[in-house]
């Protein structure tokens, strides 16, 4: 239940504090004086869109509060989602705006911890229900009217639904393997052929090391530099260790400054480490000189072997080059290719058997459909006699309606197609409801179906935006009459009237019953307004806006609770706008009607 609204600095709205209570709560005022501005702050603040006129002209923030009573299934799904406490008897939902450069930039938040759209998606569906005259469009859709039928069946209609969309999940998984399956057998006589030719081409390679191609490239620079090769050996032998031209090598020159250094070292033992890194590289100079001169009495020119290497690097490259790009891939690819053939060879799965596994998949399937139709059934006679007998007061005494439930392919819903078949006039056949219903017939329907509804689903705030717009004196009493029982359902609404709402925040000092059913109404009619438990009233005003340079105009949204005198004035202004004598006795009047049928309503 909604307990209380803070908004500030959006649209029109500076900065209003509301409090709501239990049971009917209506939002009455001159057309265009603000009414929807409440209604989409609340839609706001629970995650509706937000355009660049949210914000108040002039402002940088902007701020919408909504403050609402736990039930045990809220405060299960705020301790769930780490967003509440087990103490709490309420929690916030609050939805900040700040002004960017040409757009309006927000922030979710519960409890004051910020949260993400689907999440407040989420909590939404659990806390308010609005509905307008324009909603009723949605009642001729299929699947909307599938819907709620469905919520009507409550848990296990729920659970057979949840067992339906499990078991069609799993038949389109098995018709996808055996589509695919049938798609390969067509093709698969034609890939065997390609595969096996691979197969045979990459087995023949003799593959097994992807470095190969490396090393073979390595050695047959080798071999075909050979002779060139030997001879460099043999020079830098000479520049080492022995030089047969008759110049010095390394090492004679490196072994004449090791003696010399061992004679100076007598003299200055300082030296002694230049000695030792002359010693150290005489003695690698001659480890080199002997390795390379081993190296060039070992190389020798092998042109068949050479022409074995090449051979061999030119079938890796074009192994490469179909199944690569490199070795590594190829010989990986070869692998693959085993998995590929016992599959197309029947190694896998056969077609009878995935065949056989669909079909089971199908029957099972249909199974869960069939029980879940019936409990549609079931639940579609208690809607119909249910749902005529609410609209017999909304002057439609003679309407009939059945649900239809037509067979459909099977789907994640189950294998219905739900119509809602109508005839608010005798003699006239039962037809889809969008076909024949008028306007106003579709609001008293819509009306109607929600008193079903709520009877099955948990206590929700239920919004309702001139949804007793374009009808009689006569409906309207009946229309007021279901929208006071809306909000009676579950409980009774608190006698204590809602404390007085202001243009400034407030905390509220007592919280509702958090179970309690709750109606917010937008409404110009009167006789809807006199059966009203909380009576608000929306105007404009103009104020001197003081907040700039030079002080200037300003509109404003208030809203103010009325009660005594001042709501007998405004129903006489909404029944025929003057608020003299007779006027102000119609007012009585009403609401004295209205008492005695609250009574009545009460009473059962």
């Amino acid at each position: 239940m909604l307990i209380s609204l803070h908004i500030e600095n959006f649209a029109l709205v500076d900065c209003l504090d509301l409090q709501f209570g239990a049971g009917l709560n209506v939002l009455t005022g001159e057309t265009g004086a603000g009414k929807s501005i409440i209604l989409d702050a609340l839609d706001l603040a629970l995650g509706g869109k937000v355009s660049g006129r949210s914000l108040r002209t002039g402002t940088e923030k902007g701020r919408i509060d909504a403050t609402f009573s736990l039930t045990p299934h809220l405060k299960s799904w705020l301790e769930h989602h780490q967003l509440g406490e087990s103490e709490d008897t309420s929690f916030v939902c609050s939805r900040e705006l700040t002004a960017a450069k040409g757009s309006v930039r927000n922030r979710s938040r519960i409890n004051g911890i910020q949260v993400n759209k689907q999440q407040l998606e989420s909590l939404r569906d659990r806390l308010v229900e609005i509905t307008a005259q324009g909603q009723t469009v949605k009642l001729g859709q299929a699947n909307v009217q599938r819907d709620w039928l469905d919520g009507l069946g409550g848990i296990p209609l729920a659970q057979q639904k949840a067992k339906v969309a499990e078991a069609y999940d799993s038949c389109q998984k098995a018709k996808q393997v055996l589509e695919k399956r049938q798609q390969r057998e067509q093709q698969r006589q034609e890939q065997l052929d390609l595969f096996e030719f691979q197969a045979k081409e990459l087995h023949e390679a003799n593959l097994d090391d992807p470095n190969e191609l490396d090393a073979l490239e390595q050695e047959r620079n080798r071999l075909s530099h050979a002779v060139e090769l030997k001879h460099q050996s043999y020079d830098v032998y000479q520049a080492l260790y022995q030089n047969d031209t008759g110049g010095q090598a390394c090492a004679d020159l490196l072994g004449k400054a090791q003696h010399l250094l061992e004679d100076m070292v007598t003299y200055d033992d300082q030296l002694q480490p230049m000695l030792e890194m002359v010693a150290d590289a005489l003695a690698h100079v001659e480890e080199a000189g002997r390795s390379i001169n081993a190296y060039g009495d070992d190389l020798e020119t092998n042109p068949e072997r050479l022409q074995e290497v090449e051979a061999r690097i030119m079938q890796l490259k074009q192994i490469c080059r179909k199944y690569g790009p490199t070795l590594a891939e190829a010989i990986a690819y070869d692998k693959q290719l085993q998995g590929e053939l016992d599959e197309l060879s029947d190694g896998g799965q056969s077609l009878d058997a995935l065949e056989a596994a669909y079909a089971a998949k199908q029957k099972q399937l249909i199974a869960k459909c069939e029980k879940l139709t019936q409990l549609r059934q079931t639940v579609a006679t208690t809607l119909e006699s249910s749902l005529i007998r609410e609209l017999k007061p909304l002057a439609m005494e003679k309407v009939q309606f059945q649900v239809d439930i037509t067979p459909i392919t099977p789907t994640a819903s189950g294998s219905d197609r739900i119509t809602f078949m109508f005839s608010p006039n005798p003699g006239e056949p039962l037809q889809p409801l969008s076909d024949v219903a008028s306007g106003g017939e579709m609001s008293r329907f819509l009306l109607a179906l929600k008193v079903c509804l709520s009877q099955a689903e948990d206590a929700l705030t239920m919004v309702f935006d001139e949804i007793d717009a374009g009808v009689s004196g006569r409906v309207t009493q009946a229309i007021a009459e279901k929208l006071y029982q809306l909000g009676t359902l579950s409980s009774t609404p608190t006698p204590n009237p809602p404390s007085i709402a202001t243009n400034s925040p407030k905390t509220p000092s007592t919280l509702p019953p958090s179970a309690s059913p709750q109606v917010l109404c937008v409404t110009h009619q009167p006789i809807v307004a006199a059966m009203a438990d909380a009576h608000f009233h929306v105007s404009k005003t103009i104020i001197q806006d003081e907040t700039t340079p030079t002080p200037t105009e300003r509109t404003v949204v208030r809203v103010t609770p009325l009660s005594g005198l001042h709501r007998k004035q405004e129903l006489a202004q909404l029944a025929g706008g003057k608020t003299d004598d007779d006027a102000i006795a119609f007012a009585e009047s009403l609401l004295s009607q209205a008492e005695t049928v609250r009574d009545q309503l009460r009473k059962g």
